[in-house]
């Protein structure tokens, strides 16, 4: 909290002045005065264009800052501040999300650190923006959350020049929860640098980020008869009987990023050469944290994760640190495309404090890998025609390679096509192949054969429908499993174990997308249909995905206020969710209980006043008309009725 602190300080002066300053004739969406004018202005006015207002990734894709309230906006008003169709959150902000729409999965050839149930809120490298504005730009956002706390989310940029932008934001959380044990604090500070030479020869984008998520762990209410009684005693969610009343996780994390490139020749002609490099150092720390190892279920005493070396004071660590450096060329012709060869260097420490002998078996202390590729990546722009194509192999002893290309074209400004096939050889997350915990079971070394991943993609965004396909083929798929024997499971213990499936797996998902309007009414339509072939159920998920959202837009009060209003119902069919384990801080597959097949609505009013939003809304209002069915995950409830409001604020000086 005291980085958000800081952070507000430094603003804020800067907030004072710049609304002081600013015009009220000012629209972000057309053209507007710049605060650098003056009441005597007998000068010719200083205009700024919305397209000086720019938003770059990673792979120097422009987007521009945009102050409109959409349907879309409201979708994206959340934890997350993005659009979450087809993911599941748990009961309380701040929590790990189960996984309905399986397309959303990314993969990267290389090993990661793991614990992918605590990373939907952990910003990657390519996940962070950088800009370049022709003013300051401020932005707030602000959302109530589940009983105390709130979610905040500040971000400030400036040009100190043309050439050189300064940006830094803070995302944070703080939500009690409505169950015991169930408090999320989270923190996402990132601080950005963009620059180039005013010749235009040299690019550079860094950036800094510290990150940690602080999760208090409850394990599931223990008996969820008591929940889908829908007894009155009940309606105060502390009173159901929780596996953990002291448990808790935490995953932190540092990265040093910087992107840049250099023009040899010293004038940018038909023909031009880059000098390329990528930087990229990390480290992650994960630790689960558990004071009382018995739990209770009424009244009998249960060992939820089996039996463990300590009576008490569990305190599982896990740290990891990465070195990334890629270099290349990059030749560039005019009318043939940009010809690229770049060779890298990854090197990683996953590691513990100790080395583990029992049962006579050995867990090491540490996994090292030291792993060089070399690959070419080829791009073509011009006329309606984009398209990218990449492949890289190792050159170590690993067995590394992805192959991915993509082609689009632009019919139209209103219409396009994309296709792209992938082809991943990867190796398996870090923790797949290494644990170590005071639980005696969550321990192993193992040494699992390399995912491999064909995925074919088309997307098709027009005027009459947005349609996305995915067809995904899965071999040597890695994936928890609940091993616990059957006495286990009757006394309520939960051994997971990390599996290879030796099978194929056959992933299809089709997405269709529509907006239909009529006056000042429109229904806003998503569609997902999913299917899976296997032998065994190891990929699960839901069938049907929909999202519907009526509602109704208009101006009022001489169109100084925009006003949105309306339903939105969410759906999945029944299908056997994954479950989560905060030991290993990962979900995992479980045949026991299926879980969907209830409808959620949401009521909001949405407002804009210049440029800000304002946001209401009654989430999940029906939650007491159709029986207490609703979960997140086999023991996990989905959330209860509840009002939320919300704003985002945007200052331009």
């Amino acid at each position: 909290m005291r980085i958000l602190f800081i952070f507000y300080f430094l603003a804020l002066p800067m907030l004072l002045f710049s609304q002081k300053k600013f015009s009220k004739e000012f629209d972000i969406n057309s053209k507007y005065q710049s605060s650098t004018d003056t009441v005597r202005a007998k000068k010719p006015q200083k205009v700024a264009t919305i397209d000086m207002y720019r938003v770059i990734t990673l792979e120097r894709d422009t987007t521009y800052i945009d102050t409109s309230l959409t349907i879309q906006k409201e979708y994206s008003h959340n934890y997350l501040r993005k659009d979450n169709f087809g993911l599941l959150p748990f009961p309380n902000d701040g929590q790990t999300y189960n996984t309905l729409q399986y397309s959303l999965t990314e993969f990267s050839p290389y090993p990661e650190f793991g614990f992918k149930a605590k990373h939907f809120n952990f910003l990657e490298a390519n996940q962070i923006r950088y800009c370049s504005v022709a003013t300051p730009v401020t932005e707030l956002y602000f959302k109530t959350t589940q009983q105390k706390g709130q979610s905040v989310d500040s971000f400030i940029t400036l040009n100190t020049s043309e050439n050189l932008n300064f940006s830094m934001a803070y995302r944070g959380l703080r939500s009690t929860g409505k169950y015991i044990n169930q408090m999320s604090s989270t923190g996402n500070f990132r601080f950005t640098v963009s620059y180039n030479t005013k010749n235009k020869r040299y690019f550079a984008n860094t950036h800094f980020t510290h990150q940690d998520i602080l999760n208090e762990e409850n394990g599931g209410i223990t008996t969820i008869e008591d929940f889908e009684s829908e007894n009155i005693d009940y309606k105060n969610r502390q009173r159901l009987e929780v596996y953990f009343t002291d448990a808790k996780s935490f995953l932190k994390g540092k990265r040093v990023f910087l992107d840049h490139f250099f023009r040899v020749n010293p004038t940018k002609g038909a023909n031009n050469l880059y000098v390329t490099h990528q930087f990229n150092y990390e480290n992650k720390f994960f630790e689960y944290n558990q004071a009382t190892v018995p739990s209770t279920v009424n009244g009998s005493v249960v060992y939820r994760f089996g039996d463990s070396f300590k009576d008490s004071g569990i305190n599982d660590q896990t740290h990891y640190n990465k070195m990334y450096n890629k270099a290349g060329l990059v030749y560039e012709n005019t009318t043939l495309g940009k010809f690229q060869f770049f060779v890298d260097d990854f090197r990683s420490n996953f590691y513990y404090n100790k080395l583990l002998v029992f049962d006579n078996r050995t867990v090491p202390s540490a996994l090292s890998q030291k792993i060089n590729s070399a690959g070419g990546q080829y791009e073509y722009r011009k006329n309606k025609w984009n398209g990218k194509f990449l492949y890289s192999r190792s050159i170590t002893n690993q067995s590394l390679s992805n192959l991915d290309a993509k082609l689009q074209y632009d019919l139209d400004d209103e219409n396009q096509v994309t296709f792209q096939y992938q082809n991943i050889n990867k190796l398996p997350n870090n923790n797949y192949n290494l644990y170590q915990s005071s639980y005696i079971d969550y321990n192993w070394s193992n040494d699992f054969k390399n995912e491999k991943i064909n995925s074919f993609t088309a997307n098709a965004t027009t005027q009459w429908v947005n349609a996305s396909l995915q067809f995904s083929v899965l071999n040597d798929h890695l994936y928890f499993d609940d091993v616990s024997t059957a006495s286990q499971k009757l006394a309520n213990t939960q051994i997971v174990s990390p599996s290879q499936y030796n099978g194929t797996i056959n992933y299809l998902s089709v997405k269709l997308s529509k907006e239909i309007q009529f006056g000042k009414f429109a229904l806003d339509n998503t569609f997902l249909y999913q299917k899976v072939d296997q032998q065994d159920a190891i990929l699960n998920v839901p069938e049907i995905v929909t999202r519907n959202t009526f509602y109704f837009s208009n101006y009022f009060f001489k169109k100084a206020l925009y006003l949105q209003t309306g339903i939105v119902f969410n759906y999945f069919t029944k299908y056997y969710a994954n479950d989560y384990n905060p030991v290993v801080g990962e979900f995992f597959v479980q045949r026991e209980k299926e879980i969907g097949n209830f409808p959620n609505l949401d009521f909001f009013i949405n407002a804009r006043i210049q440029r800000t939003r304002i946001y209401f809304k009654a989430e999940h209002f029906n939650s007491s008309l159709t029986g207490n069915n609703f979960y997140s995950s086999p023991n996990n409830p989905y959330r209860d009725f509840t009002i939320r409001f919300g704003l985002v604020w945007n200052f331009f000086q």
